[in-house]
């Protein structure tokens, strides 16, 4: 009997360190690769293509390096939680396809613009039109997870060990299950967070005075606005649709949200006013701050589940045996993935203008 407790306090403990992980690993995606999509979204109103190239040069030293926390957040999921892996690619499957051809679209635009002389402006334009698309259907996927997983009950499988035998969930909804007016809504304040965040990184990327910077910065103070209309409305919306949040908000421990939707309030204010007098990478700093405590947030209202309504942490992990080895060979990767990726901020974080990197993309 103590074994089996034991067993069960193992398998809690290792499922929470994935989850934690896995939170940790959608966070840098989201910051990193985040700033890199709103920049796309602002070359879609890019004047000319010279433009475009020098907004793609700007990031081409570090934009593929971003994208290798959603293939590992991806791994973790399937290694960690395979049950949610296998339904989300059945539930989400459409936004989650259409978002990955795009980031596919994105990445070939980058590699065939540069070369590229009579279909420049086409790659160009896919740049543009794959960094929005990206975000809109990544936010659709992430509101439908939100409102959890259509499953039902199928065959029962037979546990060897104990000859008991236990359900099988599988998807039970249709292909468009998907799309609801949350989902649609959080995939266009999915689009308004990129943007913001695009910004706020020309205008850090670029030379006070260049052309691209003095549209940037215009840019990002109304986007600046609009992420905090979006936040509201996103708050109230789930407050509204989501009992588990409700109760969790408005429970004895409700002042612990209050006082961190005040430093959320505090973090995004100094964004704003670091912006506004010139400190262009200490406002994308502040701004990324503001990402990650609402996505801590988000994490933490859905706890103790890992899709709300639908598994818990501890239900939808793998076996014990099977997570400590997951533990055991993945874990050290996590912390060599983040000093590489500082090193590489650190390595192309020099100011560009436009005319610098006239056609070096």
């Amino acid at each position: 009997m103590d074994f089996t407790h034991d067993i069960v306090r193992i398998t809690s403990a290792l499922s929470t360190w994935w989850w934690l992980l896995l939170a940790l690993m959608f966070l840098f995606y989201i910051a990193l690769d985040g700033a890199d999509l709103g920049a796309g979204i602002f070359a879609l109103f890019s004047k000319d293509e010279d433009e475009r190239g020098a907004i793609m040069a700007s990031m081409a030293g570090f934009w593929d390096g971003n994208e290798t926390w959603l293939v590992v957040a991806g791994g973790v999921l399937f290694g960690a939680f395979p049950v949610v892996y296998g339904s989300a690619f059945n539930y989400l499957m459409i936004p989650l396809m259409l978002a990955l051809w795009a980031i596919i679209m994105r990445a070939v635009a980058f590699e065939f613009h540069i070369h590229a002389r009579s279909s420049r402006k086409l790659w160009g334009w896919f740049f543009a039109l794959g960094s929005l698309i990206a975000p809109f259907f990544a936010g659709v996927a992430l509101g439908a997870t939100l409102q959890g997983f259509p499953l039902k009950s199928g065959m029962a499988a037979q546990i060897a060990s104990t000859g008991y035998h236990t359900p099988i969930l599988h998807f039970a909804g249709g292909a468009l299950d998907f799309l609801t007016p949350f989902s649609l809504w959080t995939g266009v304040g999915a689009v308004i967070a990129a943007s913001l965040a695009g910004g706020l990184y020309l205008c850090a990327r670029f030379v006070p005075g260049d052309v691209i910077h003095e549209r940037a910065k215009g840019w990002t103070s109304l986007f600046s606005l609009l992420a905090l209309a979006a936040i509201v409305i996103t708050l109230v919306w789930s407050y509204a649709i989501f009992p588990w949040a409700a109760a969790k908000w408005t429970g004895p421990n409700w002042w612990v949200w209050a006082l961190w939707m005040i430093i959320v309030l505090f973090f995004a204010f100094k964004s704003m006013s670091n912006h506004s007098a010139g400190h262009n990478f200490t406002a994308l700093l502040w701004g990324e701050g503001v990402v990650a405590l609402l996505w801590a947030a988000m994490w933490a209202t859905m706890f103790p589940y890992i899709v709300p309504g639908t598994w818990t942490i501890d239900a939808a992990a793998n076996p014990a045996n099977s997570l400590a080895v997951f533990t055991l060979f993945m874990t050290g990767f996590v912390p060599v993935m983040i000093m590489y990726n500082w090193y590489q901020i650190w390595v192309f974080r020099g100011r560009f203008t436009k005319k610098s990197v006239y056609g070096s993309h």
